[in-house]
């Protein structure tokens, strides 16, 4: 039975965890979906991740589409949510409706994810809801607002009331669950207790209803990127390093391919 966006809901009314990491590509995805996870994110950080960028600003929303569609083939029965890009939405409600429409329609997300919680935002949020697409929101740190930032800031409790204000019109217009990034742990707690949506944490600590993370940074791919909310689970890149050079050398030496890994013609069988 495919997971969807109900199921969430009744995790935090049971008051279970709820567990989601991002992914990128079908072979990721697949192996998400064995593992279980809830929710399966095609985020933006995938412009970090899997192109090397500094920032989640360059993603490009076809490649994001062109991705969502191997990581929703790859995970048939898990909630796949699109992450819509910087520029993919600020213009208009109407470019944020079309734009969650192609994920959907030609990448085969089940719902949407846009960042923050102003009230264009929240206008967006309830035009994409009113044309039928569910709604995942997102609040705290913003990294498509970097630049209006001045960085990755947490936030604090200074700004309990804009942080709470943001989340609750979300609520309000009908998101079905909200992340929240890089938020002072108690701030995050407090804000998740009062949520009826499910609230899921990056960076905010132990009392969110559940947690997600950047798969390539919890399986060890990100080189020394390892800021203070991440656990490595893995380190696959010093893994495939060796496996990388051993078969370097095996070529070099001639015993790559060996007599194994050839064909011969039919004489010779």
């Amino acid at each position: 039975m495919k997971k969807d966006i109900n199921s969430l809901r009744l995790k935090k009314s049971r008051g279970e965890k709820i567990v989601s990491l991002t992914a990128y590509d079908f072979m990721t995805a697949r192996l998400e979906e064995e593992a279980g996870v809830d929710f399966i994110l095609v985020g933006d950080s995938m412009a970090m991740a899997v192109f090397g960028e500094e920032t989640t600003l360059t993603a490009d929303l076809d490649i994001m589409i062109a991705h969502t569609k191997a990581v929703s083939r790859g995970a048939s029965n898990t909630l796949v949510i699109g992450d819509m890009p910087f520029g993919s939405y600020e213009c208009s409600d109407s470019q944020a409706v079309g734009n969650a429409v192609r994920f959907l329609s030609e990448g085969g997300a089940d719902a949407v994810k846009l960042e923050g919680g102003n009230s264009r935002s929240v206008s967006r949020v309830k035009a994409i809801i009113d044309s039928g697409i569910p709604v995942m929101g997102h609040v705290g740190l913003l990294p498509q607002s970097i630049r209006k930032t001045g960085g990755y800031k947490v936030v604090y409790r200074d700004r309990r009331d804009e942080l709470f204000e943001e989340a609750f019109a979300l609520q309000e217009a009908g998101v079905f669950s909200i992340v929240l990034e890089g938020i002072e742990e108690k701030l995050a707690g407090e804000l998740t207790e009062k949520l009826s949506v499910p609230a899921i944490g990056i960076g905010a600590g132990r009392y969110t209803d559940g947690q997600i993370l950047v798969v390539n940074d919890m399986l060890g791919l990100s080189g020394e990127f390892k800021p203070r909310f991440l656990k490595r689970y893995a380190q696959l890149d010093s893994i495939i390093l060796e496996a990388l050079r051993t078969f370097s050398q095996e070529v070099k030496n001639g015993e790559f391919p060996s007599e194994s890994n050839v064909y011969h013609s039919r004489e010779e069988k």
